[in-house]
């Protein structure tokens, strides 16, 4: 039989509710006025023995930099669910970011995965250029490269299987090696999409978010994550949308920030 998993969504921080609207796609693809704020997650896969982490966020230092709202840290959020991060074993990193990659010295045990393209990425050429280089942070990088000297990175090359049931995909676009997860539910197969579009509308109107190193690669990845989930909107989880929290079932009423994304949406 094949396994199944639980998925968590676990939103550690936000930003200003008044972000406007024009901040969230390329110029010229949204004339609209009004708000559109950014929430920030990180991931958990539970099930056939396994508890797989998927991005690290950030912490304090970092959101004071970006003006972000830290509700609470990666590692606190992970043990809301009873899981320590000093204990986990493995680590999927969708990317680089800032806020994918942060606070990776809370995970000392962790092995991490991660794409060919996104370490050439992040420490080549295109760092040469302020708009690319400025979502990263160098402390991260340098935490990550250091990682690979400790021989704690496994790298993939485009597709390929994490475990039974979990399956890693290079979409690029946002970054040079950006990837998703496809996660095997009761339901179907669940795409954590990451920033391969950080909100469902970047997607369903084929209008990219305007922080992006190839438009061609981010157009591509929105049709690709959707046959990831065999065409199932409920099955794409966007990275940074508030409309996530709202659709999304939380795992009780005291816990509004963590959210079953195996189960189907309330509406």
């Amino acid at each position: 039989m094949r396994p199944m998993y639980e998925v968590f969504g676990l939103r550690y921080a936000t930003t200003a509710p008044d972000r406007p609207r024009r901040e969230n796609f390329l110029p010229g693809m949204d004339i609209h006025e009004g708000a559109m704020p950014l929430d920030y997650y990180v991931w958990v896969i539970r099930g056939n023995g396994m508890e797989v982490v998927v991005d690290t966020g950030f912490g304090p230092e970092q959101a004071q930099k970006r003006g972000r709202q830290l509700l609470a840290s990666p590692k606190a959020m992970l043990a809301r669910i009873g899981i320590d991060a000093a204990t986990v074993q493995t680590v999927v990193l969708t990317h680089l970011h800032y806020d994918h990659a942060g606070t990776l010295g809370e995970f000392p045990t962790a092995h991490f995965h991660l794409q060919d393209a996104e370490m050439s990425y992040a420490t080549g050429r295109p760092m040469g250029h302020g708009c690319l280089s400025a979502p990263f942070h160098v402390e991260d990088v340098v935490d990550a490269v250091r990682l690979v000297y400790a021989g704690r990175v496994t790298f993939h090359n485009g597709d390929s299987t994490l475990a039974p049931g979990i399956t890693l995909h290079r979409i690029g676009g946002h970054t040079g090696g950006l990837q998703v997860v496809r996660v095997m539910t009761e339901r179907g197969p669940l795409v954590l999409a990451s920033d391969a579009f950080h909100f469902t509308e970047n997607r369903v109107r084929r209008a990219p978010f305007p922080l992006v190193y190839n438009v061609g690669e981010m157009l591509e990845g929105f049709r690709r994550c959707e046959e990831l989930a065999d065409g199932d909107a409920d099955l794409l989880i966007p990275g940074h949308d508030p409309e996530v929290r709202r659709r999304w079932p939380a795992v009780s009423p005291d816990e509004p920030d963590i959210l079953r994304l195996d189960l189907a949406p309330l509406r």
